[in-house]
């Protein structure tokens, strides 16, 4: 019986893996380094928690994934598709051409050529004008592409042109198309950007699937697999290869599902202590809370989903110096650099468990931390050391307060959720939060989140707000259910989770903004 669930994400420092049962319960988890190539620690931890299963491998139904390798590849520059960049909206939108602001050297590795040609609509709708197609063919004849981004003037409202769009250059030109209205919200410019850095990832997302299904089989696995999305969700291998994008800051949405899911608490802040960085959100009902802000991404900025986090340069490897702290770290060579493992470098993991914040599991760590400082002073702990860790910790501590203070937003009465391999750094009381809660497996949540994800489906448009506003919302809410369906979700389980109405009363015609988020349970 298939009744075994994989769960595996990939972070800067560590790719954890558990698996779960029926039940939901943690029945094997593991750690490892992550490594250069990020597939070889995926591989390296999904051998480790198989490991521990014996033979009871032909149990496993599914194997979800959490993966860092799209932001990887932006923040790099490597692996990137050249996108052919299309804009419909001539003439009304020549003033800002596509890419604007895009730092040079991206804009390089990904652009094969822009154009801005006739179509789009109003914010209410209607045609700005009939789209240009000879136009488009124009511009695709000669150039040399691995993928066409179309962005159409408020195609959230109406993506008819996009679509049209696309099925011509499917048709003649046999190139993958990404389309804007699927991927952001309104606001040209951030969505436009988004369409094209998803394009641009077509080819590291079948990179990505590849190496999952080709580990899958060479294991003998015959498990389904699914990728994370950055809203807290999942979706299938081929939904993730039309939206690539989506997978980025899939980790930090990761670890807030997880931290929901263990500690058994849907509304507190989350505190996510890695090797590298620590991450926060804040859990609204269970799910993450999502950015209202453009959200930039390897320096260009967006607008499509993404969690609301805050992240600051502390983790269990940042470096300790005399002053200060960071904001470089050892990352995933701590267990050979920090003093607590025999290392030579002092880590924040060193000046946590100098303060008597030690894990449960950490045999032996003080007394290596009390070896190191004694071979390096000739002595016992040196009151200079002592000092230095000592201040190490208080100034952890106060960019931890400050960090939930800013994400608390004058909220003092929500819990907060320690989760991450350093989670050991944080104290037993911080302010602005009510208590501080320590969940087990808590160092392995991200990979939790990943494992207990729903598959999920959203609409973002603009609706009249008249009589027909009614069966228009309700026509929104079965597109978002259908989209739920498509990302992998069970048609009989799929629920409206969100619903929000925001009146547009600037118009010349009353209309409202309706947001709609479906989310259900995987199908069978």
């Amino acid at each position: 019986m298939a009744d075994l669930r994989v769960g595996i994400d990939v972070g800067g420092t560590n790719t954890d893996a558990v698996v779960l049962d029926a039940d939901g319960c943690v029945i094997a988890k593991a750690k490892r380094p992550t490594t250069p190539d990020v597939t070889e620690g995926l591989r390296a931890a999904l051998d480790a928690v198989l490991g521990e299963l014996g033979n009871e491998q032909d149990r496993i139904g599914r194997v979800m994934l959490g993966t860092t390798h799209a932001t990887n590849a932006l923040l790099e520059r490597r692996n990137l598709g050249r996108v052919a960049v299309l804009r419909l909206g001539a003439p009304a939108t020549t003033s800002v051409p596509p890419l604007s602001g895009w730092p040079g050297d991206l804009r390089a590795a990904v652009s094969a050529g822009e154009a801005i040609v006739p179509g789009g609509h109003y914010v209410d709708g209607r045609e700005i004008g009939r789209p240009g197609l000879d136009a488009v063919r124009r511009f695709l004849d000669g150039l040399e592409a691995d993928a066409v981004a179309v962005t159409g003037v408020f195609s959230p409202a109406s993506g008819d042109h996009e679509r049209v769009v696309e099925e011509l250059i499917k048709a003649e030109y046999g190139l993958p198309v990404s389309v804007s209205h699927e991927i952001g919200s309104l606001g040209l410019l951030e969505r436009e950007n988004a369409t094209v850095l998803n394009a641009a990832l077509y080819g590291v997302a079948a990179h990505v699937t590849e190496a999952l299904v080709t580990a899958l089989a060479e294991r003998g696995l015959g498990a389904k697999p699914y990728l994370a999305q950055n809203d807290g969700t999942l979706m299938t291998l081929e939904h993730a290869a039309r939206l690539p994008v989506s997978t980025i800051g899939s980790g930090p949405a990761n670890s807030l599902r997880g931290a929901a899911y263990l500690s058994g608490v849907a509304d507190a802040i989350v505190v996510d202590v890695g090797g590298t960085s620590t991450d926060l959100g804040v859990l609204v009902g269970g799910f993450p809370r999502e950015s209202a802000a453009a959200v930039e991404i390897g320096g260009v900025l967006t607008n499509f989903r993404m969690p609301d986090i805050l992240a600051i340069a502390l983790g269990g490897g940042t470096v300790v110096r005399n002053p200060g702290i960071g904001p470089d770290s050892v990352g995933y060579r701590i267990v050979r650099e920090a003093l607590v493992f025999g290392g030579s470098t002092v880590t924040m993991t060193d000046a946590a468990v100098a303060a008597g914040r030690t894990p449960d599991e950490a045999a032996g760590w003080r007394e290596r931390l009390e070896a190191a400082v004694r071979a390096r002073d000739s002595g016992d702990m040196s009151e200079r050391m002592a000092d230095t860790l000592q201040r190490a910790v208080a100034v952890a501590d106060e960019m931890i307060i400050d960090a939930v203070d800013r994400m608390a937003l004058g909220k003092t009465d929500r819990p907060l959720v320690a989760v991450g391999g350093g989670a050991f750094l944080l104290p037993d009381a911080i302010p602005g939060a009510s208590r501080v809660v320590r969940p087990e497996h808590a160092e392995v949540a991200n990979a939790v989140g990943a494992a207990i994800a729903l598959a999920s489906g959203r609409v973002d448009t603009i609706l009249p707000a008249g009589d027909s506003r009614s069966k228009a919302i309700e026509r929104a809410k079965e597109e978002a259910a259908a989209r739920a369906v498509a990302a992998g979700a069970d048609p009989s389980g799929v629920e409206i989770v969100d619903l929000l109405e925001v009146p547009l009363s600037y118009l010349s015609e009353p209309a409202v903004r309706v947001h709609v988020k479906a989310a259900g349970p995987l199908a069978r």
